[in-house]
């Protein structure tokens, strides 16, 4: 078979995601490896015969009746954003380019926005890349407006699942996506913004041959699509200025009424003698959030049984800081003993859950312990993850009025006899526009159990989830995270029908047929959103 410059096969029969929690089957010769052209000498022309070069995919996947998904790092915990026919590698495509004024609408100009707030990158970015070329290339050097607890997700990848931070005003990684460049068919692809905030110039658009669609609801329902709208091949971001993060780590805080106030408000006023500085200060502004429970040496009202907190303020960018030495040793076990414990809880059966408390108090405080506060850029501040290797993770987004209620009950759960193997952190986020964005609520907790891979543990997460269920309280679930709960009636529950039907429209609108064909999984045909046209029935 003769492929196209930048296209090469990837020989590969199955495919296993970086957290080792599952192996995906492929059909041989239907995975591809994705490069830019490097004989083109611009880096536009190079993006400009990439785009001609996805688009010989989909019409070589539409030929041969095989699924296609594009790949990024590999990171989610679930098959959101696998195929059962081929996967693309597009870890290459890592183009970037700041964009000009006259590449630039009017609209967003006379709103007060500079040039240099925006940029465009190709994706397979990562997130780690893009804070390098954003804090350390750019000039003016600029900042992404929020992170996940970790930078190896590609740009793409992240946006496309919903990956979050704790960023109480800002939001999730989506959520300052601008622009999204969406090749759909072997001979179309599209430019999608929103109507209300126009971004790019006749220009931008005449230089990309795209169809432009500026439409809200499109633009909401593209942004955590994960991947079945087509294959995303450049992000327009808005940023900021550069700034640090003084970060404070705090253990043994009480989990008493003061703190709980907070929790269901974000009113920080009652823990103000907990924090080290006021939300609002002079020089610096609270900016992120976060609790983090050990199940297994909790007790409200007892600081020696209390939480961990782990609190971040925004502070205006300097040069004079003490850096932060990389966080490569926050546990001290590797990844083979992780899944050593693992395989021994799962063959010990029943006798598995008398090691559970004494498992979770040796891991705990390996992955949090108290330490000086530290300062940092935000490409410096969230960097690795805390547990590895064959670990199991599910993200639950919840009402922040409610977050106080799901940690009872969580603990009522575990007190009742079923064990689970991690601990327990509560996020605070800003609520999303983006259609199926699981931070939906306006003030979202995303509240995470985080351990080992083990049945006991997605036991343990099923009862949660049941739990939520039987006593009403509205609920979403992490895209990429452990979900395997998921089926139509419950995405209809957690987001309305009028929404989801928003979203089943948007991608019937996009994709013909054939190309809807290539763009679906097993995911989304077990979650209901692989439906063609027409009111949800």
């Amino acid at each position: 078979m003769g492929l196209p410059k930048g296209i090469e096969i990837l020989p590969i029969r199955k495919w296993e995601n970086r957290h080792q929690n599952f192996t995906q089957k492929l059909t041989q010769n239907a995975s591809f490896k994705v490069r830019n052209d490097d004989s083109l000498s611009k880096g536009a022309d190079k993006y400009i015969a990439t785009t001609k070069n996805l688009q010989w995919l989909i019409g070589h996947a539409i030929d041969e009746n095989i699924r296609l998904r594009a790949m990024g790092s590999g990171w989610s915990f679930s098959k959101v954003a696998v195929s059962e026919g081929g996967i693309l590698d597009t870890k290459s495509l890592r183009l970037s380019f700041s964009v000009s004024k006259p590449n630039i609408s009017n609209e967003y100009l006379n709103k007060g926005g500079l040039a240099e707030d925006l940029f465009f990158v190709q994706c397979g970015v990562s997130v780690l890349q893009l804070n390098s070329k954003l804090e350390k290339e750019k000039r003016p050097n600029r900042s992404i407006k929020a992170s996940g607890a970790s930078n190896g997700q590609t740009v793409a990848g992240a946006l496309s699942t919903g990956t979050h931070g704790a960023a109480f005003n800002v939001g999730a990684i989506q959520d300052f996506v601008t622009g999204i460049h969406l090749i759909v068919d072997r001979d179309r692809h599209v430019w999608l913004e929103r109507s209300s905030n126009p971004i790019v110039s006749d220009r931008f658009i005449d230089w990309l041959g795209a169809d432009l669609i500026r439409d809200d609801t499109m633009f909401n329902a593209a942004l955590v699509s994960f991947g079945s709208f087509g294959i995303i091949h450049g992000i327009m971001i808005e940023t900021e200025p550069k700034f640090l993060l003084e970060e404070h780590r705090i253990d043994k805080i009480a989990y008493n009424s003061e703190l709980k106030s907070t929790m269901k408000t974000l009113d920080f006023s009652t823990i103000n003698h907990i924090l080290p500085f006021p939300q609002h200060s002079p020089d610096r502004e609270l900016y992120h959030f976060e609790i983090l429970i050990n199940p297994y040496d909790f007790e409200p009202d007892n600081n020696n049984k209390g939480v961990f907190l782990k609190v971040s303020y925004k502070r205006k960018y300097r040069e004079n800081y003490t850096r932060r030495v990389p966080d490569d040793k926050g546990l001290t076990y590797g990844d083979d003993l992780l899944g050593l414990i693992q395989t021994v809880m799962d063959s010990l059966g029943g006798l598995s859950i008398l090691l559970v408390p004494k498992l979770v108090n040796i891991l705990f405080p390996l992955a949090y312990k108290e330490i000086p506060p530290m300062e940092g850029t935000i490409g410096e501040t969230f960097s690795n993850t805390k547990f590895r290797g064959k670990v199991a993770s599910a993200a639950l987004g919840i009402d922040i009025k409610d977050s106080v209620r799901v940690v009872e009950e969580i603990m009522m759960i575990i007190e009742d006899g079923d064990p689970f193997p991690g601990g327990i952190s509560l996020r605070y986020v800003k609520g999303t526009d983006a259609l199926l964005g699981f931070t939906k609520f306006p003030e979202t907790c995303v509240l995470e159990l985080d351990g080992v891979d083990a049945n006991i543990t997605r036991k343990f997460y099923e009862k949660v989830w049941n739990r939520l269920e039987a006593i009403n309280i509205p609920y979403t679930l992490h895209w990429g995270k452990i979900n395997f709960n998921l089926n139509f009636q419950r995405i209809q529950n957690m987001y309305g029908t009028a929404t989801v039907q928003h979203w089943l429209d948007t991608r019937n609108d996009l994709l013909d047929s054939e190309a809807m064909n290539v763009f679906t999984n097993g995911f989304i045909e077990r979650c209901g959103l692989n439906k063609s046209v027409g009111a949800i029935v």
